[in-house]
């Protein structure tokens, strides 16, 4: 997947805006579990939210950790909810469409 520009992540975060979060990150932090979830919730949506009930002040490795394990991009950080975004390997199957 290629880099996004900053229009189209503005977009994404845009798009984001309205969803809620289908991952939760707990007491037990970042497991082949929670990475099992991201994954199959990219796989479903695209755009997905990862909220953190815990290990809040490490937000930033642990998104830039799970965007890495699971070959997505981090669109960005807002209070305490990491916005991910992956594209369906399928062109015709996408769901979202960037400009």
């Amino acid at each position: 997947m290629e880099p996004l520009k900053g229009s189209q992540r503005k977009y994404l975060r845009g798009a984001a805006h309205h969803l809620k979060p289908l991952v939760m990150i707990g007491a037990k932090g970042v497991t082949e579990t929670l990475l099992g979830s991201v994954d199959l919730a990219l796989q479903d949506h695209e755009l997905i939210k990862v909220k953190f009930g815990e290990f809040k002040e490490d937000k930033k490795e642990i998104s830039a950790q799970i965007a890495s394990s699971t070959q997505s991009e981090l669109i960005g950080i807002i209070g305490n909810i990491a916005i991910l975004y992956r594209p369906h390997p399928n062109p015709e199957k996408r769901k979202i469409k960037i400009p």
